[in-house]
């Protein structure tokens, strides 16, 4: 509903769409977003709203929207792709099929132009609708090999009983963990940083396997109380935003998701459990009252998220 104004001609998921792909002999572009999302907001406005390059997609694709909140297996599938590629995945999604819905390339933001190492929208698509028309052999050899990286993506660890994990693996997992994370600010990566829920508490968890392991409970403690320091957290209304735009968790982006504040929720409790810190309990019971007062609906559910933008600018 957000897009219905753009010059481009959206297309919904379906056979549809790609039916008209092969009578036309031409790829398809899906965007993947959702509502609340910043810089999809940012795309639209500068791609999306340009009848410029609107008028590219529509000559050289069939482009379908995707909203990632109603289709979340058409997006985990092709997140996939993107992280094949070596890149982070997120959203806005854009990524290039075949009328056959088989991936040839993919990413994520596009510029209008080229800048912050990125190339600009009007280039991505006047060179893969070049290559399509031109090299069309190797678009497809380039496609079958996405379709057998997501094959063995979606097999990886299915031949491992779960009965062959032990808590000692849980614990060698952990400490491997550890020596990924930033010492002095806690969490994983630089700026910008994003919470990483399971990865913590993954080791909240080895280390209550193996309690001797201090480097275990102290890697653990600086990220959750790093994370609860800063402006990452709401330390007026409670819960967490969805990253920190620097990597000391002070300066948020000021979406906030439901997935995030639950995952987020469970590892502070099982932090309070384990340790008995008042600090922990506050976030505890703050980001479980954040949920229910802001994110709870009258009609018993819960909204899957805040939008970052006020009046059409971030934050």
């Amino acid at each position: 509903q957000q897009h219905a104004g753009n010059p481009v001609d959206w297309w919904e998921w379906g056979p549809e769409a790609f039916a008209q792909a092969r009578e036309r002999g031409v790829p398809v572009l899906v965007s993947i977003g959702y509502a609340a999302c910043h810089w999809c907001h940012v795309m639209a406005h500068e791609s999306f709203e340009n009848p410029d390059i609107a008028r590219l997609m529509n000559e050289g694709f069939i482009n379908v929207k995707v909203d990632r909140e109603e289709r979340p297996d058409v997006d985990q599938l092709y997140q996939g792709v993107v992280q094949l590629m070596g890149q982070g995945g997120g959203w806005p999604l854009t990524v290039f099929l075949t009328p056959e819905r088989v991936p040839f390339f993919g990413g994520t933001y596009f510029p209008p132009e080229d800048r912050h190492g990125r190339p600009g929208m009007p280039k991505v698509l006047q060179a893969l609708r070049d290559a399509w028309t031109t090299k069309p052999d190797e678009v497809r050899q380039q496609a079958d090999e996405f379709r057998e990286g997501l094959g063995e993506l979606a097999g990886y660890g299915l031949d491992a009983a779960p009965s062959a994990l032990k808590a000692e693996d849980l614990v060698a997992m952990g400490v491997q963990l550890v020596r990924r994370m930033d010492e002095v600010n806690g969490g994983f990566g630089g700026a910008p940083k994003f919470p990483n829920p399971m990865n913590v508490a993954l080791v909240l968890r080895a280390w209550r396997r193996a309690p001797a392991q201090d480097a275990l409970k102290q890697a653990a403690l600086l990220a959750l109380e790093r994370r609860a320091l800063g402006g990452f957290y709401d330390q007026l209304g409670g819960g967490f935003h969805r990253y920190s735009v620097d990597e000391r968790w002070l300066v948020p982006h000021f979406e906030k998701m439901l997935y995030d504040n639950a995952q987020l929720l469970r590892v502070y409790a099982h932090l309070w459990r384990a340790t008995g810190d008042d600090w922990a309990r506050r976030v505890t019971y703050e980001t479980a009252d954040f949920i229910m007062r802001r994110l709870g609906t009258s009609e018993g559910a819960f909204a899957s998220a805040l939008d970052a933008d006020t009046d059409g600018v971030e934050g």
